[in-house]
């Protein structure tokens, strides 16, 4: 049977499959969405089996697709891997996304160490606000800030739990005794809805002051002017490690108040690139080095 699918068909299926969509298959494939779509037909034709659930333009994999779609991803990524061993690309080249304030914060310093322990390994390393969805193959991995609607076409892993507390320069902690002492500083507010002065205040059993004067859309910039001392920020410990273990911040109610908890970043891994060995040792690097249990791709 196999014999009767040609090779374009079963590529505009797994694009199809990785995208959740015809219109985006067919940007990769510089099809039209007509002609994704009458590929696809032509497969389920040939397989008797129907592959994907249509509801108007949205597309979804049915369960046939789905055990389909894992050992067509694997066979282009396979396809893709031998390719590489005799072109100019690199056969270690890891394709990296990252949230803007976890790369400048926690990846970077760390990818001297990571290249130390794989020197057969090449990085490409890119940053954004935006989760890639790897719709031009473009990535092979993205560690994103606030998840919300993972594809089936993708797998993600948690990198747990982050504490977010009060933290400010050296100085600035000196007059401070309780969370009361807070209403005497400049407070700077963040972007992010889940991690506001108010749920810390509230937590405490405190009314939250009027917000005034100061905010930062990043993490990695409101860190870099709490640490010079221009206010009391709320933020991830872990964004901050390099700060609080130079001394430069300090969190002076890390352990006597009630601070707040999010699980909100993730590792995100196409299906189709899970197999690429850089993508399989980064994956447990980063275990590794967040105390994680093992990634299992």
């Amino acid at each position: 049977m196999t014999n009767n699918v040609p090779v374009a068909v079963l590529r505009a299926f797994e694009a199809a499959g990785r995208h959740q969509s015809f219109t985006e298959a067919a940007a990769e494939l510089r099809l039209t969405p007509s002609a994704v779509s009458h590929a696809v037909k032509r497969l389920e034709q040939s397989l008797s089996v129907s592959l994907f659930q249509r509801e108007g333009r949205l597309i979804k994999l049915t369960p046939d697709g789905r055990a389909l779609m894992a050992h067509v991803g694997r066979g282009f990524e396979e396809l893709r891997c031998g390719i590489e061993l005799i072109s100019n690309r690199p056969s270690g080249l890891l394709r990296l996304h990252c949230a803007l304030s976890f790369a400048t914060q926690w990846i970077s310093p760390r990818l001297g160490g990571f290249l130390a322990e794989n020197p057969g390994m090449e990085i490409r390393f890119d940053a954004g606000p935006d989760f890639t969805r790897f719709k031009t193959d473009e990535y092979d991995v993205d560690i994103v800030y606030g998840l919300s609607h993972p594809q089936e076409s993708m797998l993600v892993f948690s990198l747990g739990e982050e504490t977010i507390t009060p933290l400010c320069a050296p100085r600035l902690a000196e007059t401070i005794r309780s969370p009361a002492d807070l209403y005497e500083h400049l407070l700077v507010d963040g972007h992010n809805k889940g991690t506001r002065w108010s749920m810390w205040f509230a937590a405490n059993g405190l009314k939250a002051p009027t917000m005034r004067g100061m905010r930062f859309e990043r993490s990695w910039l409101a860190i870099a002017a709490a640490a010079d001392g221009i206010g009391i920020i709320l933020d991830s410990t872990r964004l901050a490690e390099r700060e609080l273990a130079s001394g430069r911040l300090v969190a002076p109610f890390l352990n006597t108040a009630a601070n707040i908890s999010f699980n909100d970043h993730s590792l995100v891994i196409p299906l189709v690139a899970r197999t690429r060995w850089p993508v399989r040792i980064f994956a447990s690097w980063m275990a590794r080095e967040l105390n994680l249990a093992s990634v299992t791709l």
